[in-house]
């Protein structure tokens, strides 16, 4: 596994964005671990943030794009971060973009926050983590509203690895219904890997019981 990515996982777990007990997530499934990125609170947290989702566009996707998108609400900050990050990491200028839930009529009237989106634009998507997909079936249809835009990638900071609608998984249900490629800064396969039997600052977060909760979790909402 790739040095940043251990490094990431140390990170989520530093934040306590990673935690790990009894969780039900926002489809209803009961999980035995949880990510929620509204946990960066700092801005040194959000610099980091910023540099690991750059990594992972730049080896997935390349910097041949022009806009990163982050659908609200959580997807704002991810993608004012991110583009910082590949400003100065990779010397590249790329436009941040979110859409609001609700539309201005006055001011800086419309949908969109940051950059307008043009014809022709190269939209690479950013979220945080996506599980049934739900997100993204609710952003591509305000991007093609936007114009003749042409998403060419999402992007989420860990894979969960599991079921969409169907048998598939999510991102790969993604890939299927709307062309698009999808990359992780780490899956959970590789964040089980790295942590299980680890001492994390004088704690095993993941143990035999606890790995054996994850393979029983995956056993029913994995992709087999």
């Amino acid at each position: 596994m790739e040095q940043y990515k251990k490094e990431f996982i140390d990170f989520m777990v530093e934040c306590q964005v990673l935690r790990f007990g009894d969780f039900v997530t926002k489809s209803g499934r009961k999980t035995p671990f949880f990510i929620n990125t509204g946990f960066y609170r700092t801005g040194s947290a959000l610099h980091r943030l910023g540099g690991y989702y750059a990594k992972a566009i730049e080896q997935n996707f390349g910097l041949d794009f022009d806009v990163l998108f982050g659908p609200a609400y959580k997807g704002i900050p991810l993608s004012v971060a991110a583009s910082i990050a590949i400003s100065e990491n990779y010397g590249k200028d790329v436009r941040y973009c979110s859409n609001r839930k609700e539309i201005k009529d006055h001011g800086d009237k419309g949908i969109l926050l940051g950059s307008p989106l043009q014809d022709g634009d190269r939209v690479v998507i950013i979220e945080d983590v996506t599980t049934a997909g739900t997100s993204i079936r609710e952003t591509m249809p305000i991007l093609s509203a936007q114009g003749k835009v042409q998403p060419v990638g999402l992007v989420v900071s860990v894979d969960r690895m599991e079921r969409g609608t169907g048998e598939k998984s999510a991102l790969e249900e993604i890939e299927e219904n709307f062309g698009l490629k999808t990359a992780s800064i780490v899956t959970m396969a590789e964040v089980t890997e790295y942590l299980y039997g680890r001492d994390c600052g004088g704690k095993v977060l993941i143990d035999d019981a606890m790995k054996a909760a994850i393979d029983a979790y995956y056993e029913q909402y994995g992709v087999h």
